[in-house]
Order: structure tokens, then sequence, then C-alpha cells
């Protein structure tokens, strides 16, 4: 066999089959008019991350499906970083608990305050290369491409230290109230009373909030203070809330859960799981790597070596800032059955 004929049987080896269920890579076509929906439908076939996002799209609409069986709904866990209700996000996270559409959120201090700050002040647009130096003199916090103003923190101190003063006033109280952070957060969300607020909905419909890390940011800069106005020191109880999340993992039917970024709220659902023996579905929405081992990177299939989610659940990670694709996640889900019920209560 000669050289050439050698290289041409390796430039040119025969394939197998395709499977007759194979997806055909194709993207949409825009010579004709295509709607949101039809959009989101092609991104399947476009591959790389549209593929993942079109996977996240089916497996959430699934969880919301799962919801209302009756015979073994699905509970759904939400959880997501501070810098998502800091950036226009936290509308889309208020529509979700304003109709009740997800069963629990996990979060941090920054996903607690900044929703109640947004009440108080607005957060604005700014850009990612400003000089922090400038923006430390005229009293401008960043948030990536966000500014939010000092006096915004100012009005949340005003606003929340009364509140303390009553909670440890009820602490030391005839009641001897005990406080844990879903039951501050809970409290906090009556006393905004703002529609505009996620925590207020929360309130309302009675979605529990947890937050193990509540004192890392302006409130636990304010129970600091706190601590030395008053003759008593709030005490917050965290057993009482990981006892009371766990146990919503365990007595679930089903469970799902929707992580959007990574650390403490990405890993207390997943951990949650473990007690029931794994999630039935995830989706994560995240840009971080696996290569440092962080569990913030870790891909779905990390947390089925741990038992955090079951094996052969469905389950994806989309590679994305979720400021981009989240929002078409839920227009393609929540979103649309929202909609088609709001249209079928307008013509009944």
């Amino acid at each position: 066999m000669s050289d050439t004929t050698t290289a041409h049987a390796s430039v040119l080896a025969p394939s197998q089959a395709l499977p007759e269920d194979a997806i055909h890579v194709k993207g949409p076509d825009f010579s004709r008019p295509i709607d949101l929906q039809e959009l989101l439908r092609s991104y399947e076939a476009i591959g790389f991350q549209a593929t993942g996002l079109a996977r996240a799209i089916q497996i959430v609409e699934e969880m919301r499906k799962r919801r209302s069986d009756p015979n073994e709904p699905l509970t759904l866990f939400l959880g997501y970083t501070s810098n998502l209700i800091s950036s226009g996000l936290r509308e889309i996270l208020r529509f979700l608990a304003q109709y009740k559409l997800v069963d629990c959120i996990v979060t941090t201090a920054g996903g607690i305050e900044e929703d109640f700050v947004k009440c108080l002040g607005s957060t604005v647009l700014g850009e990612f290369h400003l000089d922090g130096a400038e923006l430390r003199k005229k009293g401008l916090n960043r948030i990536g491409n966000l500014l939010v103003p000092n006096s915004n923190y100012c009005s949340f101190e005003d606003w929340v230290v009364p509140i303390l003063d009553q909670l440890v006033a009820e602490q030391e109280g005839p009641e001897k109230t005990r406080w844990s952070p879903s039951s501050v957060i809970r409290r906090l969300g009556k006393e905004i009373d703002n529609e505009e607020s996620v925590y207020y909905w929360c309130y309302k419909n009675d979605i529990p909030v947890f937050c193990p890390a509540l004192t890392d940011g302006s409130l636990g800069d304010m129970i600091y203070f706190h601590t030395y106005k008053t003759e008593y020191q709030l005490n917050i109880d965290i057993v009482a809330d990981i006892r009371r999340l766990n146990d919503m993992s365990v007595h679930a039917k089903k469970a799902g859960m929707i992580i959007l970024g990574g650390g403490v709220c990405k890993h207390q659902i997943a951990n949650a799981m473990l007690f029931r023996n794994g999630a039935d579905y995830a989706v994560y929405i995240n840009t971080g790597q696996e290569y440092d081992g962080s569990d913030s990177g870790a891909r779905p299939d990390e947390a089925v070596s741990w038992g955090k989610i079951r094996a052969g659940a469905e389950s994806v990670k989309v590679y994305a800032d979720a400021t981009l694709v989240f929002p078409l996640v839920v227009a393609a889900t929540f979103g649309k059955a929202h909609w088609e019920a709001q249209a079928d209560k307008q013509s009944a």
C-alpha cells in the first residue's frame, strides 16, 4: 500500500451510521418571521451553550408541570447569588415569588438586603472600568457595572434599626421569640410592605427564604452596630433553619433545583438534597469552572458522586452569566404558562 493510499485511508476513515434520532445541527431561519418561543426551541440544534440552554428550558418546564402533580408533586428549590438581586434579574425573581412559582429560596446576605435597599433608593448603571478610588470619593459603590449610592445604605439603616429593636424586644419579652434567618427575613418582608420587593411576596405567599450567611453584608453591619446600642444582642438560630430546609428536602415527593451562580446558595440546596438521596431535577447556570475543585464550578455529575443529585436525574449546567439566559428560561416556561393562563381568563 502506497503512502498516499495510507494517508487517504487515515483522513477519510468511514463513519459508523448515525442513530436515527440524532439531532442535526441547524440554526434559526431569519429569512421569515420568528417569535421568541420558536427561536428558543431552535436553540436545541445550534450546539455549544445554546443546546445547554435549550436543555435547561426543557428541564425547568418539566419541573414547572410536576409541581402540580397530584400524586408526586415536585418541590422546587431556587438559589441565587446577591449580584442577581442587585441586577434587573430581581424583577424576574419577584415574578416567581409573586405568583408562588417556587417553594423555597436560598440566597446570600446581599441577596436579602439589596432587595430592601432597592425599595429605598435606586441602583443605576455605570461601567466596569470606573475608577474605584474616584467612586469612593463620590460615595458610590460598584457592583460590576452597577452603582449603588452610599445614601441608599444610610436609608436602609434608618429603616432596619427600629425593626432590629422590635426583634430584640420580642426575643426578651414574655413570648421569648426565637429568631432564625428565615423568620427574620419573613419579618423584614412584612415590614417593607412594598410590592416591588421579592421578600414582600415571599412573606405574602409563605415562601421560606433561607440565608445561612445572613450577617455577611450590610445587614450584618447593621446587626453589629446594633449590639452596641442595646442592652441585649439579637440572637439568630441558624440550626433551626438547616433543620427546616433539610426537612423540606426529606419530605418532598420529588425535588428539583434551579441554581443561579455558585457559593453558599448552590451548595446549601445541593447538600439538602443529600438527605433524600439526591434531587430528581437540577439546572445550574453559572460561569464557574471545575479545574480548581470549587463547588461553584462543579458540574452536576460531581453532585451525583455525593448523592446530591440522583443517578439518572434530569440535569444540566449552562455556562453563562445568568442575567443573559435566565430571562429566556423563565420566558419559555413560567412566563409562557402565566401569559397563556391570563389569556384564557380574559377569553372566558
